[in-house]
């Protein structure tokens, strides 16, 4: 890949894996465009789906009970994703989460949430995960998310973190030592103002970059993505699309296309990471096209081309 307008990658003779640590989970999802019963969802398959396009050496870490479908654990397979980080629980039900959407499809209401064998999800690391180089730390809790480094074998070269507002409310202290060893959080706009105290971003992303990460990144739905460190601010516009049907996963395929650019560059520079920040932008804006996963299993090398060509038209002016 060498697309005009976003560099090229680093060439790498050694294998470098990007370890992706969540759920794998079914879904109930309403929104003003449809409903959907029981379909595959959780943010490590999003991310690992996101990340594929990109890098194709992805360790996965989940639960799921013996209910979830073969078929899906292999489409995953085919895509280079390697699942012996995966436990299933014979005689156990999957997570399983229910929700309904606002006419904005910005706000949600979660009618169900059974943990089933999450409840019990105590992520012990495959000896061939250990020594991963990227890691991406989905929505779980701070303690899981602490564990998972504690057994790696060396320092990652980038450690991505992400959070919600529930543990902010009730898990603070280990949060914010899970804060304190990732390389990049990212939280959206009411988090990232919960976690500071702060209400403007700018203030509260200062504040947040001084409990331990090197970046921060605010997500902030249909209107974008801002990425900053100490001394940098970048903001990433979200795509303008024709059609929004379902906007869940839309943060883990942003975290799985973002780390995945970043593995398959080997590049962690601010610089850089802009960069990633609209490699993911482009995955989040395929996978809302449809319910579930259906569209970011299906799109291809071609589409993720023009997408990123959009978002090169959609900010690039002169003055």
């Amino acid at each position: 890949m060498n697309w005009k307008g976003f560099g090229t990658f680093a060439a790498y003779s050694e294998i470098m894996s990007l370890l992706i640590v969540g759920t794998v989970a079914f879904d109930s999802i309403e929104t003003p465009f449809g409903k959907e019963e029981m379909i595959v969802g959780g943010s490590a398959q999003y991310a690992a789906y996101a990340a594929g396009y990109y890098y194709d050496h992805i360790d996965l870490v989940s639960i799921i009970g013996d209910d979830f479908p073969e078929s899906e654990l292999s489409d995953l397979e085919k895509r280079g994703v390697r699942l012996e980080g995966v436990k299933k629980v014979i005689g156990g039900k999957s997570f399983y989460w229910a929700g309904k959407y606002h006419d904005n499809l910005n706000d949600r209401d979660t009618l169900v949430t059974d943990l089933n064998v999450l409840a019990d999800f105590d992520p012990i690391l495959p000896d061939s995960y250990k020594d991963s180089e990227f890691v991406l730390l989905g929505n779980l809790t701070p303690d899981i998310q602490i564990s998972v480094i504690e057994q790696l074998n060396k320092t990652p070269k980038l450690v991505m973190l992400d959070t919600m507002n529930l543990w902010i409310n009730i898990t603070l202290e280990p949060l914010m030592k899970a804060i304190s060893m990732c390389d990049v959080l990212t939280i959206n706009d009411e988090e990232a103002r919960m976690l500071s105290g702060e209400h403007s971003l700018v203030l509260a992303a200062a504040k947040i970059l001084k409990f331990g990460p090197n970046y921060l990144i605010i997500k902030k739905g249909e209107h974008g993505a801002l990425l900053f460190d100490q001394n940098n601010v970048f903001f990433a516009p979200a795509m303008p699309l024709q059609k929004v049907v379902d906007p869940t996963g839309a943060g883990d395929c942003f975290a799985g296309g973002f780390l995945g650019y970043i593995a398959k560059s080997g590049d962690t520079s601010f610089e850089n990471l802009k960069r990633a920040l609209i490699y993911g932008s482009a995955m989040a804006s395929f996978v809302v096209e449809d319910f579930g996963n259906r569209r970011i299993k299906t799109i291809t090398q071609a589409d993720i081309r023009e997408r990123l060509i959009d978002f090169v038209r959609l900010s690039q002016f002169t003055i």
